[in-house]
């Protein structure tokens, strides 16, 4: 379990494709802290740790998980964000994150507002709409945000100057496809809604 505060970002050193497995080399501050067998979030997708060199770890992306994310579209040099798992006695700084990405998003307007920027992502499906609140919770690239407005296709989110320096958001445009995962409380509550409507 994650809670969308980033530790730290890596830059993708490599990529192989192996028959619909994606193996990526990640270099990062923090791959010499990391244990194979580790479950670490890139870009908000629980990946595992497969194996270690200097300042760099490896794990590998399955068919499912590119069917679901963005990971098709990491090239070398690619910036990502990296967030190790909450240890039990760690402080939720953000909200409840699982890294199981639910669909990704496009970045459609990127707008700096009085020293702030202003982000507007489209939804791929009408019904997500749903699982959004204004001002509840949403990660976006492993990032714990806060919904500052919906519309009726997509919503906004502010990003304050620290979270814009130090996370992959510095090199988002509009036209990038981002992983989303939506507040697990709500998904939880709308099946719950639907169960009684049956």
């Amino acid at each position: 379990m994650f809670t969308g505060i980033i530790e730290s970002t890596g830059k993708i050193s490599g990529v192989e494709k192996v028959q619909e497995n994606l193996h990526i080399w990640v270099q990062s501050p923090i791959s010499n802290q990391l244990k194979v067998d580790q479950s670490v979030s890139h870009n908000g997708i629980c990946l595992t740790v497969v194996a270690l060199k200097e300042q760099a770890h490896l794990v590998t992306a399955v068919a499912e998980t590119r069917s679901k994310t963005n990971i098709d579209s990491w090239l070398v040099g690619t910036e990502v964000n990296l967030e190790r798992c909450m240890q039990a006695n760690g402080r939720f700084d953000g909200h409840i994150v699982q890294g199981h990405v639910d669909d990704t998003a496009i970045c459609t307007d990127v707008k700096e507002v009085a020293g702030s920027w202003l982000f507007y992502f489209g939804l791929n499906q009408a019904q997500q709409q749903q699982l959004i609140v204004d001002k509840g919770s949403i990660c976006i690239n492993g990032v714990s945000l806060t919904v500052v407005a919906c519309t009726a296709d997509g919503f906004y989110v502010t990003i304050i100057p620290y979270t814009y320096e130090h996370t992959s958001f510095k090199d988002l445009k509009a036209g990038d496809k981002v992983n989303l995962e939506f507040d697990i409380l709500g998904k939880y509550i709308q099946k719950q809604l639907k169960s009684l409507r049956t």
